[in-house]
């Protein structure tokens, strides 16, 4: 098996922002300044880092993991000192597989947790070589990770073609599924057909033995999408877990959002129930993207406070006219869902794109942290970023702007479907990828609040 390179120490300067700058003031705009800090995660020989997923250790705060995409093989980061440096190790490559799709998350146990796909002869009509799955590694430190193991793995062939992996750990104390990790993902028939018989589906896989091995996948979804990786696809399935271990999965596909839940730790699934159609679909253009989209994410209050177990869901779509940031959230188990909340506070219908949205529930105080890229205040496809804070259950946002300098985009460039974010105690980190020249850096914005406040310590 090929060993993972020696670990290099990246000395990252830090830039505390004292005097932040808060969106204009007007209409009925709820946006609010507050300090916080943005460093640099990638060193500054890094040409290209895109799709970067991060967490934050519920033992220690000041420990942080995250990964991203980084040429062909992933590339994992961790910090010791909440976020102020950062050190980068390159996951093993057994196979020497194109790598992508990062996923990290925590264990309660301070286990970190990361997914990928790994796959080589896709588009290909007769590829030389051909192989495609899934793995997790394991990892008390961020960056010495176990040997990949297989969730679902196909040896010469990339039909079917497994895409878009997403997971989470049962962290309650009290659940009868405690630790188990849970993995949702797209499986496709034959990945890019256009062909009507070729589908593409939700599928589903369990480990109770902290990643060592999995369930045989199952598939939950019962509607099916196509193959072209479009908004017809079914795709962006990210499972969370509720406080008496219910599992929960909302995709995105031809019907809309599309939520399913388990009763049972992921055993078996219930009939699926369409939360929203999702206007102008999940895949959209947005100026100077090869691709951009508005999937889903799925996370639950799993605080002491009186959202305890609320459902959230956030995700992006056109119904305005422009792409604009959604939340909806369900008081009872998923029986019943509040409508759609706009939670980027711009004019409506002006034409100004926000796009590739992430959530985080702070496990604490029950805050809803959702961070996007945003160019309400920018002209053409010069872009920046906000994290909108709900302290109510996501009845209400304030919007937070990001103090990173705004950066003009690139079509030509490859730039990933998704940023990363974090909440855990008041702190808040947003790890994204941005151009910088030529280049394409991934950088944080760490936010510290008041514990349920939308001020900063």
């Amino acid at each position: 098996m090929l060993r993972v390179p020696s670990l290099a120490l990246i000395a990252l300067g830090l830039i505390i922002l004292t005097h932040p700058l808060g969106y204009p003031a007007g209409g009925d705009t709820k946006t609010k300044a507050v300090a916080h800090r943005i460093v640099r995660i990638t060193g500054p020989n890094v040409a290209r880092a895109v799709e970067v997923s991060v967490a934050i250790n519920p033992n220690n705060p000041d420990h942080i993991v995250a990964a991203s995409q980084q040429g062909p093989s992933n590339v994992a980061y961790a910090s010791t000192d909440g976020g102020k440096s950062w050190q980068s190790a390159a996951f093993s490559n057994p196979g020497q597989r194109t790598q992508g799709d990062d996923v990290v998350v925590f264990g309660r146990d301070g286990l970190a947790i990361h997914a990928c796909i790994a796959f080589t002869g896709i588009r290909i009509p007769r590829p030389t070589r051909a192989a495609n799955g899934i793995f997790i590694r394991t990892s008390k430190d961020g960056l010495k990770w176990s040997e990949p193991v297989a969730v679902v793995d196909h040896i010469n062939t990339v039909m079917p073609f497994e895409d878009k992996p997403w997971t989470a750990v049962d962290n309650v104390k009290d659940s009868p599924h405690k630790g188990s990790i849970y993995v949702a993902w797209t499986k496709f028939d034959e990945y890019g057909s256009k062909k009507p018989e070729h589908k593409s589906h939700i599928y589903f896989a369990r480990s109770k033995d902290a990643g060592k091995t999995f369930s045989v996948p199952h598939r939950i979804s019962q509607t099916p999408g196509d193959c072209i990786d479009s908004s017809n696809t079914v795709e962006g399935a990210v499972p969370a877990v509720g406080p008496k271990g219910e599992v929960y999965v909302t995709w995105a596909g031809p019907k809309g959002l599309v939520f399913v839940q388990s009763k049972d730790g992921g055993w078996t699934f219930g009939k699926e129930t369409v939360l929203t159609e999702t206007p102008g679909a999940w895949d959209f253009n947005v100026k100077g993207l090869g691709r951009c989209n508005g999937l889903p994410i799925t996370a639950v209050d799993l605080s002491d406070g009186p959202n305890r177990g609320t459902i959230h869901v956030n995700w992006a779509d056109l119904r305005h006219g422009d792409p604009d940031v959604f939340h909806m959230s369900s008081h009872d188990g998923g029986e019943t869902w509040t409508r759609p909340l706009r939670v980027n506070d711009d004019p409506k219908s002006n034409g100004k794109e926000q796009f590739f949205t992430w959530m985080a529930v702070d496990p604490l105080d029950g805050a809803v942290n959702i961070a996007f890229y945003d160019r309400r205040d920018t002209e053409g496809t010069k872009t920046g970023l906000t994290l909108a804070r709900s302290i109510d259950g996501g009845k209400t946002f304030v919007n937070h702007k990001i103090n990173q300098e705004p950066f003009a985009s690139s079509k030509g460039v490859f730039f990933g479907d998704y940023l990363g974010i974090d909440a855990l105690g008041g702190r808040v980190i947003v790890a994204y990828q941005h151009f910088e020249g030529k280049t394409v850096p991934i950088s944080a914005a760490i936010f510290d609040f008041k514990v349920g406040t939308q001020e900063a310590k």
